[in-house]
């Protein structure tokens, strides 16, 4: 295994983070033994870190690596969990939520706990709240060891909790080669780097819509004079850049983590040469070639004024388009409606919620017309009816 440097911490983290959101399934069942067993071959094959969340898995993700780490594996590894921020309604629920998260994993600490899906608004709540005083007492009693976030927010959202507290150690982010041009991309990277935070990646293969790309992206790595697999290259690339302290995978065989150990132990910054990283810029090309709504995810539409999450709606759209996966497309539509009856979100952010008042259509750059296209999300995700690239 390679082990890479953690901001400003005394601490090397391996290359590969064992992401424990998408553990395997036997009849449709979460299989909670041979997650066990997963993590653990992670484990001897050299990972250190595993990333879990009050959410994963319906609560249950805790729970196993609670198992995973008993028999001497706890002392091999860091633990970071997440507070589910959207439950917090008062400055109790930091106390009772933790309480509630340790049981669940059988410990007395964690070494990393941060504040889940956390953009600038949420961040300014929680504060009201008090959250950093009472992470800082939890970190002096020693139930938490650090303080970090993780963010879907843009690059200025992110900036924003980043230059207001000083004693982030890590900032979990969305970041990829097809993202790396979008919000927060690649800048943010840099920012979080330069600030002596560590860099945390997930997403790193788009939740495996990198894996199998379709033919038009496949013709590009079939060209290169070192072959790989597709989830290689994704995965190189991100450990090619100093910034990444680490990347984290969601494994759901046992083959995908020895896949993954393995291209962990190939990677260093730099490993990529001119003509390889000229294959990801045509491979970018291309999945913009095969993007159907130009929405750049500026976020300039919102806030919506029913709740639409204008740039999430597109995003799953054009995902679904591009990675050649409708059936996923509308299961993470589908999400977004159980995400409001769970709590997660504060309203239907769905395309259907759109009631065509066009309020967003004048602060667009990009000139789209997103009304026309929300009717059409409504029918594509919503009610099973084909993609289209263009409206008619």
């Amino acid at each position: 295994m390679n082990y890479r440097s953690f901001g400003g911490l005394d601490y090397r983290p391996s290359a590969l983070g064992f992401g424990c959101m998408r553990f395997p399934s036997v009849d449709g069942k979460l299989d909670e033994d041979g997650a066990v067993k997963m993590i653990r071959r992670g484990v001897d094959r050299g990972i250190n870190y595993l990333d879990t969340a009050y959410p994963y898995h319906d609560g249950r993700s805790e729970g196993i690596v609670g198992r995973a780490v008993r028999d001497g594996y706890r002392a091999k590894v860091k633990i970071a969990t997440k507070m589910p921020i959207w439950l917090v309604k008062t400055a109790s629920d930091f106390d009772r939520l933790l309480d509630e998260q340790l049981g669940r994993l059988g410990l007395d600490s964690v070494d990393f706990y941060l504040l889940h899906s956390m953009g600038k608004d949420e961040y300014l709540r929680l504060k009201a709240l008090g959250v950093l005083e009472w992470a800082e007492k939890a970190m002096a009693s020693g139930r938490i060891g650090r303080l970090g976030f993780s963010s879907h927010d843009g690059f200025e959202g992110i900036k924003y909790i980043l230059d207001d507290y000083d004693s982030w150690v890590l900032c979990q982010i969305q970041y990829n080669y097809i993202d790396s041009v979008g919000e927060p991309g690649t800048k943010c990277l840099k920012y979080i780097a330069s600030k002596g935070v560590a860099a945390v990646i997930m997403e790193g293969l788009r939740g495996g819509s990198l894996v199998d790309p379709p033919p038009p992206i496949q013709r590009i790595w079939d060209r290169a004079e070192r072959p790989r697999k597709a989830a290689d290259w994704g995965l190189q690339w991100l450990w090619s850049q100093p910034e990444v302290s680490l990347v984290l995978s969601g494994m759901s065989s046992m083959g995908q983590v020895d896949e993954n150990v393995s291209s962990a132990e190939a990677s260093r910054p730099g490993l990529l040469d001119s003509r390889e990283l000229a294959l990801f810029d045509e491979a970018r090309a291309e999945y913009k070639r095969l993007t159907a709504v130009p929405c750049t995810a500026c976020r300039y539409c919102m806030p919506c004024p029913n709740g639409v999450d204008i740039p999430r709606n597109f995003g799953i759209y054009n995902d679904g388009i591009r990675f050649d996966k409708g059936e996923k497309a509308r299961g993470d539509y589908a999400w977004m409606l159980q995400a409001m009856k769970l709590g997660l979100a504060r309203a239907d952010e769905r395309a259907a919620a759109c009631v065509g008042c066009r309020a967003c259509e004048a602060q667009c750059p990009q000139k789209i017309p997103i009304a026309a296209w929300m009717d059409q999300l409504k029918a594509t995700l919503g009610e099973g009816k084909p993609f289209v690239t263009s409206l008619g």
